[in-house]
């Protein structure tokens, strides 16, 4: 039987605005209450970026504690941070973000085109991150856009700079990175380690705006796991706005069920990926 569906909420992004969608969390107390609702819904992951007071994407510590504390008030979602910020940002703002001491952070494993920008990933400041987050016990979530990240994932788990079992997530449909496509999802997850777990890597697809849903479909019923949220997809349907990630975390739920895959709490999720709460 294949294990219960983690379900990860990117509820806020770095590129998305209020011009977008009315529904973007952008203040500490906004978020937390957009990450209740999500939980509730059956999201047991957390993607976190934050805002500042203009709604701008900022890597400030101090705001980004505010909203975790603002989260653990009202649920106990395993928090990922992300190390990737904006782009353009800067590599020492980007790495300070562990120091808030999350869960779990995004590891993104190389440079590439981003849209028409230009996403900066030098090999020496991921295995910068790794280390750090090694050091702190933050178990990282292994960012896969291109078939070469896989290659260095690889090799940087087979150095211990990167624990097993490792933790993937296939980042799909990006301007500059891999298409959404099923033989590219079935390519990703022949090519990551199988490491010496029962289920070696355990692995995660996001894939972005209106191929979101078909391959959450597809993650699930390989026995995967998904990321859904407003910070990849802001429709429910065409032309139908998510009145936030938690309609989105529903409607993941009903495909999940549809497929006899159950829902991972929070607690099971931490258990799966072993995390050092877990």
């Amino acid at each position: 039987m294949a294990e219960p569906v983690i379900i990860t909420a990117a509820i806020v992004g770095a590129e998305l605005t209020r011009k977008e969608t009315p529904y973007l969390p952008l203040t500490a107390t906004e978020i937390g209450e957009a990450a209740r609702l999500a939980c509730e819904a059956g999201a047991a992951i957390i993607h976190l970026h934050v805002r500042d007071k203009k709604g701008k994407p900022t890597l400030d510590l101090k705001v980004l504690k505010q909203a975790i504390v603002e989260i653990r008030k009202r649920c106990d979602p395993v928090i990922q941070v992300s190390t990737g910020g904006a782009v353009g940002d800067p590599f020492s703002k980007r790495s300070a973000v562990l120091q808030a001491e999350p869960e779990m952070a995004s590891l993104n494993m190389g440079t590439m085109n981003f849209g028409n920008e230009i996403f900066s990933n030098p090999i020496p400041f991921i295995r910068d991150l790794a280390a750090e987050m090694k050091k702190r016990k933050i178990r990282p979530e292994i960012e896969i856009y291109d078939l070469s990240h896989v290659e260095l994932a690889t090799q940087m788990i087979s150095e211990g700079l990167i624990e097993q079992p490792a933790h993937f997530q296939f980042v799909l449909g990006i301007k500059g990175g891999l298409a959404a496509t099923v033989q590219n999802l079935e390519l990703l997850i022949s090519r990551i380690p199988k490491g010496d777990s029962p289920t070696g890597s355990s692995w995660t697809v996001a894939a972005v705006g209106r191929h979101e849903f078909p391959m959450v479909e597809e993650s699930i019923k390989r026995g995967g796991f998904v990321r859904v949220g407003l910070e990849d997809n802001i429709y429910l349907e065409k032309g139908v706005l998510a009145k936030g990630s938690h309609e989105l975390v529903q409607k993941a739920v009903v495909l999940a069920r549809q497929y006899g895959r159950t829902i991972a709490s929070s607690a099971q999720a931490r258990k799966i990926l072993c995390l050092a709460s877990g």
